[in-house]
C-alpha cells in the first residue's frame, strides 16, 4: 500500500483514546479503595494499618514497572505492552474481587498497579508516531487529563455504585471493562502508522534488538544525556509535593487548622488535582507553540514554590485566597508533563520509551519519598493530643513536615535551571560518551 499520506487525524485519536482509557481505569483504580474502606476493613478483617499496607501495593509495582515500561515500550512495543497490561489488571481485578483474605488481595492490588503503569509512556511511544511532534506535549496533558478523570469517577459515582450494588460485583464489572478495553486495543491500535499503510511522525529507526549488552549500554547512552536524571528530579518534586498533598496531608491539615469541614477540605484538594490536569493541557499546549520547553517549567516551577509558601505556612488565609492559591499552585504544577516532550527530545527518538519511563520513575519515587517522611515528622512533633482515637497534630508539627514540600519544589527550581533547551526538536548527540568526552552539539540551536 501506498505510504504517502500521514494518518487521518480520527484514527490517531481513536488510537490514542484507546490507550487513554485504559490510563483512566489506572487512576479509578489508584482512589478506588478510598470510598469502600469500611467495607474492605470489615470482609477482609484488617484495621488501618493493614488497609495502608493493602493501597500500597499498587504503588510498589507501579513503581518498579516505570523503567521495564519504557524499555519494553522501544523493544516490545506499545500495542502489545498496553494488551498485556490492561489483560493482567483484569487478572488482579478479579483477584481483589473474589478475594476472601487479605494475602489475595494484596496480591491483586500488585498486579492492577504494575499492569496500569504501562500505560502513560505506552501511550507517549505511541503519540510519537501518530501525532507530529509539536503536538507531543498536548497529547501529554490531555493523557493527564483522562487519568485524573479517571480518579474523579472513583469519587461519588463509585461511592453510589458501591452503595447501590456491593464492592465486588462493581469490582467484577471493570474487571469486564479492562479485557474489552484490552480486546479492542489489540484489535485497532498498531505501533506505527505504516502497519496501517500511512506514514509515520517519527523518522525511520533501525530494528531494536533486545539482549542484556544492548540493555546496559542503552541505558549508559542514556544517563550521559544530563537533561535525564535532571528532568527526573523535577519530576520528583513536582508530583510528590502535589500527589502528597491533594492525596493524604491536605485534608486533614485543612479541618485541622481552618476548621473545615472533611467535605469541604476534600473539594479543595479536589480542586488542585483537576487544576494539575488543567494545567497540563494549557502548558502543553504553550510550550508546543512557543517551541520552547525550559522557560515554561521553569516559570511553573517558580509560581508553584511561591504559592505553596502561603499555602502551608500562612494560617488562617481567607478562604477565596487559599482556594486562589490552590489553583494556581495546580495549574503551574502541571507543567510537569512537559518533562516528558523535554526528555524525549534530549535523547535520539529510539529511547523515547526508556527516557519516559526514567522520567515518570522519577516523578512517582516523589510521591512515594513524601507521604511518609511528613508522616514520621508529624509524628515526632507529636504532643499527645487525641480525639476518636485519632491522633491531633499542631500546625507546628505539619509545618515541619511542609518544610518537605518546599525542599523538593526547590529541588525541581534548581534542576530546571541547569537543563538545556531542545526547542521541541530531537536532539540526538550526548552531552558525555562513554569515554567522558563531550561531543559537539550538533542540534544547537543557530543563532
Amino acid at each position: 500500500m501506498d505510504q504517502k499520506n500521514h494518518p487521518p487525524a480520527a484514527l490517531s485519536w481513536l488510537v490514542w483514546g484507546l490507550g487513554a482509557a485504559f490510563y483512566f481505569t489506572g487512576f479509578y483504580h489508584r482512589v478506588a479503595p478510598a470510598v469502600m474502606t469500611d467495607a474492605l476493613m470489615a470482609d477482609f478483617h484488617i484495621g488501618a494499618a493493614g488497609l495502608g499496607n493493602f493501597t500500597a501495593f499498587y504503588f510498589y509495582s507501579y513503581f518498579l514497572m516505570q523503567l521495564p515500561t519504557g524499555i519494553l515500550a522501544d523493544y516490545w512495543g506499545p500495542r502489545k505492552l498496553l494488551t498485556a497490561g490492561a489483560f493482567v489488571a483484569a487478572v488482579g481485578t478479579l483477584l481483589f474481587a473474589s478475594a476472601t483474605s487479605i494475602v489475595p488481595a494484596n496480591i491483586g492490588r500488585l498486579l492492577i498497579g504494575g499492569a496500569v503503569g504501562v500505560a502513560y509512556v505506552a501511550i507517549l511511544r505511541l503519540s510519537t508516531r501518530w501525532f507530529q511532534p509539536s503536538f507531543y506535549a498536548t497529547v501529554g496533558g490531555l493523557t493527564l487529563f483522562c487519568g485524573v478523570s479517571g480518579a474523579v469517577s472513583a469519587g461519588v459515582p463509585l461511592h453510589l455504585l458501591v452503595a447501590r450494588f456491593g464492592w465486588r460485583p462493581v469490582m467484577f464489572v471493570a474487571a469486564a471493562v479492562l479485557i474489552a478495553i484490552g480486546a479492542t486495543i489489540w484489535l485497532i491500535i498498531r505501533d506505527d502508522p505504516a502497519d496501517r499503510g500511512y506514514r509515520s511522525f517519527a523518522p525511520p529507526e533501525p530494528e531494536a534488538f533486545f539482549s542484556p549488552a544492548t540493555l546496559r549500554n542503552d541505558l549508559a547512552t542514556v544517563f550521559g544525556y544530563r537533561n535525564i536524571w535532571l528532568l527526573s528530579l523535577v519530576g520528583c518534586g513536582f508530583t510528590g509535593s502535589v500527589l502528597t498533598f491533594a492525596g493524604l496531608w491536605g485534608v486533614p491539615f485543612f479541618t485541622t487548622h481552618y476548621g473545615m469541614p472533611i467535605a469541604a477540605s476534600s473539594a479543595i484538594t479536589s480542586t488542585l488535582l483537576i487544576c494539575y490536569a488543567v494545567g497540563a493541557i494549557l502548558l502543553g499546549i504553550l510550550s508546543d507553540r512557543i517551541c520552547l520547553r525550559k522557560p515554561v517549567l521553569f516559570a511553573g516551577s517558580v509560581v508553584a514554590f511561591f504559592c505553596w509558601v502561603p499555602i502551608l505556612f500562612f494560617p488562617g488565609l481567607p478562604l477565596w485566597l487559599l482556594v486562589v492559591m490552590v489553583i494556581l499552585v495546580g495549574l503551574a504544577s502541571g507543567s510537569v508533563t512537559l518533562g516528558f516532550a523535554f526528555v524525549k527530545e534530549s535523547v535520539p527518538s529510539r529511547f523515547a520509551g526508556t527516557v519516559s519511563g526514567l522520567y515518570n520513575m522519577g516523578s512517582i519515587l516523589g510521591a512515594m519519598i513524601l507521604p511518609p517522611a511528613i508522616g514520621w515528622l508529624l509524628d515526632l512533633s507529636w504532643q499527645g493530643t487525641v480525639a476518636g482515637g485519632v491522633r491531633i497534630y499542631a500546625l507546628a508539627a505539619y509545618r515541619s513536615g511542609f518544610v518537605l514540600i518546599l525542599a523538593f519544589s526547590l529541588i525541581s527550581v534548581l534542576a530546571i535551571g541547569f537543563t538545556t533547551e531542545t526547542h521541541c526538536r530531537q536532539h540526538g548527540v550526548p552531552e558525555k560518551n562513554h569515554a567522558g568526552q563531550r561531543p559537539l552539539d550538533v542540534h544547537k540551536k543557530k543563532d
